[in-house]
């Protein structure tokens, strides 16, 4: 089995024998301590992680959500809502939702559409491309800065800070490799980042009214309900999160639609488009794990979790739980119903932006099954290095058109 605290163990994609064989074998498996960290526990089954998800007061949030060990005056620093427990959670929870709603990110579904049609159109211009590059990225961020309400000229901007804040165990997005440099001085930003010290300034001049915003966007709406350091911390997220995890999951679906046999025509027939991106995004889970920490002792699988424990619930293994879902490893575009983990489903710490990601997700779908005859490789995908996020950065592809 692979060491799961390692990040070089998901270089090239996530470990998914050994987290098969931990669901056989070790539902609630402990790893050692790892370059300075503390050791921690696994849950890797469905059932298990959606149990422990519905009693957040066993196992909390509230001492950070990744493996990473804080002190408090760190994890104080550094919180945002997701790294709390109801009831505080579901207080902040509620403010910032509205903007989120289903029917309120409905109303951008011709916006969705128009910019889908154009990225995708443009991206096929070339017969061999990076898909990620060309459609999987540009659609999340142009997407990112209507929900925002920031100009289009910053986005990109603020997408590499993203990408650095979120992407930290990777030297493909950054320099400051949180495993490879010492990041003490960073130790207050989010994810020990000098880009969270850029994002800070940023959400800064918006609070100042420096930096004009949309008054329909997402800041100005939370403006004077969340403040000082926890709307820069709500922004770190929204930047982070609200990009990558829809990004990650278009680039699924085109490297199955690219891989697995027959699913881009089972895709034109034209009767999945509401169920398949669930499907995808079950497949992508773009967020791995997130942590939480005992409160108290509890034994599971005849093992003592002892109060104060750090244990990761593994979305990626309960995702692929053959207990849980038929054929589990492979695109199933009817699969419904579809109670899959990605996005955190099942727990009071659901992704905000899920309906926003679904609706994108399908739009880009639509455009690729209408003109496209066949995709097929270029070359094998490249993948984060990180346990905590999973994503494809490259994705060699080729078209050919209908």
């Amino acid at each position: 089995m692979k060491n799961l605290a390692d990040h070089d163990s998901f270089v090239d994609g996530v470990p998914h024998d050994t987290f098969a064989q931990m669901r056989k074998d070790a539902p609630l498996h402990w790893t050692p301590g790892f370059v300075g960290a503390k050791g921690f526990w696994s849950l890797t089954r469905y059932a298990d992680i959606m149990a422990a998800q519905r009693v957040p007061e066993v196992f909390s949030s509230a001492q950070g959500i990744r493996i990473e060990d804080q002190s408090h005056e760190e994890y104080m620093a550094r919180r945002t809502f997701q790294e709390t427990d109801p009831p505080e959670h579901t207080i902040t929870r509620r403010a910032v939702n509205p903007a989120f709603a289903k029917p309120v990110v409905t109303k951008f579904e011709p916006l969705i559409r128009e910019l889908a049609r154009d990225i995708v159109a443009k991206g096929l211009q070339e017969h061999e491309f990076d898909a990620v590059d060309k459609i999987a990225k540009t659609l999340p961020m142009l997407m990112l800065g209507r929900i925002l309400g920031v100009p289009d000229e910053d986005l990109d901007w603020l997408v590499t800070r993203g990408d650095a804040l979120i992407g930290n165990t990777d030297p493909y997005f950054t320099d400051t490799v949180i495993d490879k440099v010492d990041t003490e001085s960073y130790r207050m930003m989010p994810f020990r980042s000098p880009a969270g010290v850029q994002l800070y300034d940023y959400a800064d001049a918006v609070l100042r009214g420096d930096k004009k915003v949309s008054e329909d966007g997402i800041l100005n709406r939370v403006r004077g309900q969340i403040e000082g350091l926890d709307f820069k911390n709500f922004f770190c997220l929204l930047v982070a999160a609200g990009n990558d995890t829809t990004r990650y999951s278009i680039a699924m679906a085109l490297h199955l639609l690219a891989t697995q046999d027959g699913l881009l025509q089972e895709l034109q027939k034209g009767t999945d488009f509401e169920t398949a991106p669930d499907e995808f995004i079950r497949l992508a889970a773009p967020t791995l794990h997130f942590r939480r920490t005992a409160t108290q002792d509890t034994e599971m699988h005849g093992q003592t979790i002892r109060a104060g424990d750090k244990v990761l619930l593994w979305f990626v293994s309960a995702c692929r739980d053959g207990d849980a879902f038929a054929d589990p490893n492979r695109a199933v575009l009817s699969r419904a119903p579809n109670r899959h983990m990605a996005f955190g489903q099942g727990g009071p710490h659901v992704c905000l932006g899920m309906w926003l990601a679904k609706l994108e997700l399908r739009a880009v779908l639509q455009e690729i099954a209408t003109r496209v005859k066949t995709l097929e490789p270029v070359a094998p995908p490249t993948w984060t290095r990180s346990n905590f996020i999973c994503g494809v950065k490259t994705l060699p592809i080729r078209a050919h058109l209908k």
